[in-house]
């Protein structure tokens, strides 16, 4: 994103109201669909993989749904950016927080799967008082990657670790009390990866999850974010009982099952634009081909 671009967007942020923003952003995921054919191949690939019931006139309806989604809350996200705590309050509220409150304080690990509006949840997460500790990778445009950093600090304090530097501060941040923001639901390629499930598709999926969790005894509470009557609801759902076992596979695998089950109730705002199934058991072709 240029500056030119940002510039515009912030024009857009001082002019609109936030209901205003959101129907802009849909605007502009219609226009993306249908202009940008790769992405959509990656989503209907990824639609057909998960949901073969549907039959294709569907599965199109819903990758048009899902591009105004990824539209909305990419412009929304300029609250994030630039709006004051009262506005990002305003966007974002929470449910469930008595969830989180239980174990704040103690080792803890917020499950926080890629649904569409986890930036902005991610954001309003922060408002709460404590420090909160979460993985960072840099954005390869400089201009957007600044935007991103100011969003995650602007408010309160955040521990961000890069992910090169590997897991060993993340199990000091937890240690500490730090509840940490964790989205180990992408595909990250074959190292420390297993596959399980996913929609009935073998997934390599990152088995980090489990590993903290017996690495620092912390409690797992997923967190997710959803657009939901005009704004968005970031939900604290009940810590896991009996998680981890000993059977790292079978964690990994309850993981992949939740966050499928919180797919099929909004099937739309989940991040479909991202290669899911790209990394394959050896022997098996590429799905996006």
């Amino acid at each position: 994103m240029s500056r030119i671009g940002i510039a515009l967007l912030w024009l857009l942020w001082r002019l609109l109201p936030a209901a205003a923003l959101a129907r802009l952003g849909e605007w502009l995921g219609v226009l993306l669909h249908a202009l940008v054919k790769s992405r959509r191949k990656v989503v209907l690939t990824n639609l057909r993989l998960s949901f073969p019931e549907l039959g294709e006139t569907e599965r199109a309806r819903l990758a048009k749904a899902h591009f105004r989604a990824v539209g909305r809350a990419s412009v929304l996200e300029t609250i994030s950016w630039w709006g004051s705590r009262a506005e990002v309050e305003r966007t974002v509220r929470f449910a469930g927080l008595e969830n989180f409150e239980a174990h704040a304080g103690k080792p803890l690990i917020l499950l926080t799967p890629h649904f569409v509006g986890l930036n902005l949840g991610g954001v309003r997460v922060t408002l709460l008082p404590p420090t909160f500790a979460s993985m960072y990778s840099p954005i390869k445009n400089p201009h957007l990657d600044r935007l991103m950093l100011l969003a995650r600090t602007r408010f309160g304090k955040s521990e961000l670790i890069s992910r090169h530097d590997g897991i060993k501060p993340v199990i000091r941040a937890i240690r500490k009390g730090l509840p940490f923001y964790y989205l180990p639901d992408m595909d990250f390629g074959p190292k420390d990866a297993v596959f399980v499930p996913f929609f009935g598709v073998p997934t390599a999926t990152i088995s980090g999850l489990p590993r903290l969790a017996k690495a620092t005894g912390a409690a797992v509470v997923p967190c997710i974010t959803r657009w939901q009557d005009g704004r968005y609801v970031t939900r604290f759902y009940p810590a896991w009982e009996n998680y981890p076992t000993d059977d790292v596979v079978d964690d990994t695998r309850r993981m992949n099952a939740f966050i499928e089950d919180r797919v099929r109730e909004m099937p739309e705002q989940y991040f479909w634009l991202h290669r899911r199934f790209k990394t394959r058991p050896e022997g098996e072709p590429d799905l996006y081909d």
